[in-house]
């Protein structure tokens, strides 16, 4: 892997940044909308519910970790579906351009703009709401890690998917996160879903984070060996989503279908 060809892939995406500053809005607006929103809501059940329950930290706190998951995420995709919309996908690899330094370019670019929602994210709720993220302790660190690899890994399959089905399956894509949350426990314990939604969710690296993160609220230790087994999830998932987008690419190379990608294949 060359770096510079890695660097290629970022520094195309900053000069459509520069060139069009509108597209930072929407990693900003979305976060801060969900901030306050939820940020008034644990407020108010805060003062219903009086001091027995940090409302605070508990809901803003999934919401903030839940949110920097998905901007990773759709900070992959969205680099990738800028080659898709501007028809630019086929040039990129018409040149020495291995698959791996297109991943790596765009795992990059999704980290940098993640970063710019998070920090985002931090401003309003520690400012405006007044949360401390050093109520986790050390188990912060593994929080985000889990969260940002599973976040990359959704990202590449994602780009995956759309590569194999074609740009009308972008739609596809975006509600992932949605669709997962439900599994996770981003709000609430695995424990009052069904038996086959939790089964699901113990499969999910995210749902150990969210665990964890609730029962320090309670006062209990944190959970190394669920969040040990979390970051074990997440490599093999990590992996995985990188060998299925290879898989992918040379099944688009093999059959042609890669010499017909253009906004308007479905397939």
């Amino acid at each position: 892997m060359i770096p510079s060809r890695v660097f290629a892939i970022v520094l195309r995406q900053f000069y459509l940044l520069r060139g069009s500053p509108v597209r930072l809005l929407p990693m900003i607006a979305w976060v801060g909308i969900d901030i306050v929103l939820w940020g008034f809501l644990s407020r108010y059940l805060t003062a219903v519910a009086g001091p027995r329950f940090n409302f605070t930290a508990a809901l803003l706190g999934a919401v903030l970790l839940w949110d920097f998951l998905t901007r990773v995420m759709q900070g992959v995709t969205t680099a990738f579906f800028e080659d898709v919309w501007s028809r630019n996908f086929l040039n990129l690899f018409a040149t020495p351009l291995t698959v791996l330094e297109y991943l790596a370019g765009l795992v990059t670019t999704g980290v940098l703009t993640s970063l710019l929602g998070l920090a985002a994210m931090l401003i309003l709720a520690t400012t405006v709401f007044g949360l401390s993220f050093f109520v986790y302790g050390a188990a912060l660190a593994p929080f985000v890690l889990v969260l940002f690899l599973s976040g990359i890994t959704l990202g590449v399959l994602g780009t995956a998917i759309v590569l194999r089905f074609g740009p009308a399956s972008e739609w596809l894509i975006w509600p992932i996160p949605s669709v997962i949350s439900p599994f996770v426990g981003v709000f609430y314990p695995l424990s009052t879903l069904p038996g086959w939604m939790q089964a699901i969710g113990k499969a999910l690296p995210p749902s150990y984070v969210f665990q964890s993160m609730r029962a320090i609220l309670a006062g209990q230790p944190a959970d190394w060996g669920a969040l040990a087994l979390a970051g074990g999830l997440t490599a093999i998932y990590f992996v995985l989503a990188f060998a299925v987008f290879a898989a992918v690419y040379r099944f688009a190379m093999r059959t042609g279908l890669i010499a017909r990608y253009s906004a308007e294949t479905a397939g």
